[in-house]
């Protein structure tokens, strides 16, 4: 296994990270129980190496990705190359137990759980350490105590250097918070230019018309308050809005495609950039995880740091996306 690591300062570790995030849930082969094939590593090299030349040292995992192979074919490409654990920080994700004998899909923030769960990441991603735990999910059954000790033990163990959440809100947050020493430094949620709940709960406060919005109020201040940083899965739209096909698709994706291009041609830049560019241009700092495995799109995205949208241009994007003009 790689060395265990002396655990970098926060605020080292946030002067230091990079700006986007690599979303590794593609690697690995399908979701199936077929072993991991010489295939699968060498596309694992080929993305490593892509995403490090192009400026990104963050990886991003959960113990789920491909039923545990996303972790395993990374840890195969740290072990065919010494010395690469040392230029890139490692995120995983626990809690989420699919479907078995024992039960339906569940959450488990029991001590038993997480702490085999990061055993088992640690195992597989051939490391003694992982820069950040995320909680995948939030638990309903959580016991705040037991997850604060369980929390607690991973990081005097040098397991685990920093905790984060994912798809958590603000009063989830600060609940957990509420029992931690250590501070809270991610919370990971869905939010795109095709996913506007984000935005539009502030947007709509006091209109009847946003009373169906499905995000909670205050989470992005909560977490530019209290430094946890926002991190975008799903950031690219699934490619919405630079080049998957919008036969069929509504008048506002149409819209919304054809001004990326435009915007695209102004700054010379591809469509991943842009669409990037526009969640970065939030004073909330996201952080855009991509998950593509085309080489090319990894470069493509990376050119988003050199697409300075105006405000005008901002809020054109986001009207189109929304389909309408704002209230």
């Amino acid at each position: 296994m790689n060395s265990k690591k002396k655990t970098i300062p926060l605020n080292q570790y946030l002067a230091d990270v990079s700006t986007l995030s690599y979303g590794c849930m593609g690697l690995g082969g399908g979701w199936n129980q077929n072993p991991v094939s010489r295939e699968n590593i060498n596309q694992a090299h080929q993305v490593v190496d892509t995403a490090l030349q192009a400026g990104i040292n963050l990886f991003d995992h959960a113990d789920i990705y491909t039923m545990g192979k996303a972790e395993k074919v990374f840890g195969q490409v740290l072990t065919e190359s010494p010395g690469l654990r040392e230029k890139m920080y490692i995120q995983s994700k626990c809690a989420i137990r699919p479907a078995d004998d024992s039960g339906p899909t569940r959450y488990d923030f029991s001590r038993q759980w997480v702490s085999s769960s990061v055993d088992n990441i640690l195992t597989r991603l051939n490391s003694e350490y992982i820069d950040i735990l995320l909680l995948h999910r939030p638990d309903p059954l959580m016991e705040l105590d037991e997850i604060a000790e369980t929390l607690y033990q991973l990081k005097n163990s040098g397991k685990v250097h920093h905790f984060g959440v994912s798809n958590m809100h603000q009063h989830q947050i600060a609940f957990l918070q509420s029992a931690l020493d250590a501070p809270i430094v991610t919370n990971q949620i869905e939010i795109s230019l095709d996913k506007l709940g984000w935005l539009e709960e502030g947007i709509m406060a006091g209109n009847p018309e946003g009373r169906d919005i499905n995000f909670s109020a205050g989470t992005l201040e909560y977490c530019r308050l209290n430094n946890v940083q926002i991190q975008a899965w799903g950031s690219l739209a699934r490619g919405l809005f630079s080049g998957r096909d919008t036969t069929g698709a509504s008048a506002a994706v149409k819209g919304t495609s054809l001004l990326v291009s435009k915007l695209a041609d102004k700054y010379q830049a591809p469509c991943e950039a842009v669409v990037l560019a526009w969640l970065m241009r939030h004073p909330a700092r996201v952080q855009p995880v991509i998950g593509t495995t085309n080489l090319d799109r990894i470069k493509a995205c990376c050119q988003a740091e050199l697409v300075n949208l105006t405000r005008e241009e901002w809020y054109s994007l986001y009207e189109s996306a929304r389909g309408q003009a704002l209230p």
